[in-house]
């Protein structure tokens, strides 16, 4: 076994590389700012916004994620021109369909407004009267059913008109469908699927797949119309990397024009308020057309070499360990997890996270809390108590940007050796 000098003497010499690296950056930018090469217009900072390192992922008070530059030089090129919006959205439907398989698809103002606009097509379908009529009057199909229980976002499902019907397995699914069924929605994307499309398919009931943070890799744009489900949806400001505020809600042909019929630009109907631009559906549309042609290996190595880097720095300091994981629910990217005895360094995770935030520059990662979520909410099931999960503090590498982990592994080891030192 290794001495405890002999261990540190070979964290060390791992970490040299990346420490050689930092150091001849730091003259690079000492350099820049002298010469004035550094950006002399910070648009956030003038308002006293302070932009940061985002290591937590694509969430949505954080912004999301950074647009492809494809994307903005669409949006752009959109932004030049009057369309019809109901020749646009049939005319990008039509190639969101060859892309993916799809009967046919639309771009909506997000993932949730995916799921409102679907629910909106499943209860009135594209008769006007049904449609002016919600979401007060929905009329006798007007039930969703929740399969795997009550979700944080399910308020765009009920905003419709729609009245949820919880099923937290497959055994409550079938009882739950009624003559009163309008749609089934569900985030499970496993082996379950098959079998909850086998129940819907023969109540004739339509089935949402919510998968926001689905892409990449860029095969479940085909790989649910290939299932065979009746409608599915993406957000655009994850990691599709296309406008924050979009989304994506492809599937059945006579859905996704009842769908439209519910939604901006037609005036009177419940989905109104979500309005998409013709820059965000052009937008949208290039960054799928984007991603059919990103190599995912190289993009994952690129990932995986820059939480190592991070990894190999904070190693430096006794009593730290990390470990490298890609996520199975969502988020799919190297994510590296940092761990050190938080009574012993007298420093929780949460504590080092406020640092990692206070400090210059503002650096975001990932914990258990959730600032975004409404404190009421409990998902899944409401009888149910809730887990006490470790609290763990994780960078993902997807939104790090070019250089980035060397900032977050120099500042979190300095953090973490402060701390130690200071309890002996």
């Amino acid at each position: 076994m290794l001495s405890l000098h002999r261990r540190a003497f070979v964290k060390w010499a791992a970490a040299a590389p990346v420490l050689a690296t930092i150091a001849s950056r730091a003259i690079v930018q000492r350099a820049a700012a002298a010469t004035g090469a550094e950006p002399s217009i910070d648009v956030y900072r003038r308002i006293g916004v302070r932009p940061f390192i985002n290591a937590r992922g694509t969430w949505t008070y954080l912004s999301g994620s950074l647009e492809l530059p494809e994307v903005r030089r669409a949006m752009d090129a959109a932004s030049h021109h009057f369309v019809d919006m109901f020749e646009l959205q049939h005319a990008v439907g039509k190639r969101l369909a060859e892309l993916s398989g799809a009967e046919s698809g639309m771009v909506t103002s997000g993932a949730a407004g995916a799921m409102a606009a679907a629910t909106a097509a499943c209860i009135a379908g594209a008769d006007p009267e049904k449609i002016w009529n919600l979401p007060d009057n929905p009329g006798p199909k007007h039930e969703v059913v929740m399969l795997g229980g009550r979700s944080a976002f399910d308020n765009a499902i009920r905003l419709a008109g729609a009245k949820l019907m919880l099923a937290h397995n497959l055994e409550q699914l079938q009882p739950a469908i009624t003559q009163n069924t309008a749609m089934v929605y569900t985030t499970w994307r496993d082996e379950r699927l098959e079998k909850a499309l086998a129940i819907t398919r023969a109540a004739h009931v339509p089935l949402l797949l919510d998968d926001a943070a689905g892409i990449p890799p860029i095969d479940n744009l085909s790989r649910y119309a290939k299932a065979g489900v009746d409608l599915y949806c993406f957000s655009g400001g994850k990691g599709l990397r296309g406008p924050q505020c979009a989304g994506l809600l492809l599937g059945r042909k006579d859905l996704i024009e009842a769908a439209l019929a519910n939604c901006c630009p037609w005036e009177g109907s419940v989905c109104r308020a979500m309005k998409v631009g013709k820059e965000e559906i052009i937008g949208m549309l290039a960054a799928i057309e984007s991603w059919q042609h990103a190599d995912m290996a190289a993009l994952n190595r690129s990932w995986q070499r820059r939480v190592e880097r991070i990894a190999k720095l904070v190693e430096t300091v006794p009593g730290v360990s990390t470990k490298i994981e890609i996520p199975e629910d969502g988020n799919s990217y190297p994510t590296l997890t940092v761990n050190w005895d938080e009574a012993k360094f007298g420093l929780t995770v949460a504590q080092c996270d406020a640092e990692l935030r206070a400090g210059e520059p503002r650096i975001e990662v990932l914990t258990n809390s959730n600032p975004s979520l409404v404190p009421a909410v409990h998902e899944g099931d409401p009888k149910s108590k809730p887990h006490d999960e470790p609290n763990l503090l994780q960078i993902v590498s997807m939104t790090l940007q070019d250089g980035e982990e060397l900032i977050i592994g120099q500042r979190l080891r300095q953090i973490l050796s402060a701390a130690r030192k200071k309890t002996g």
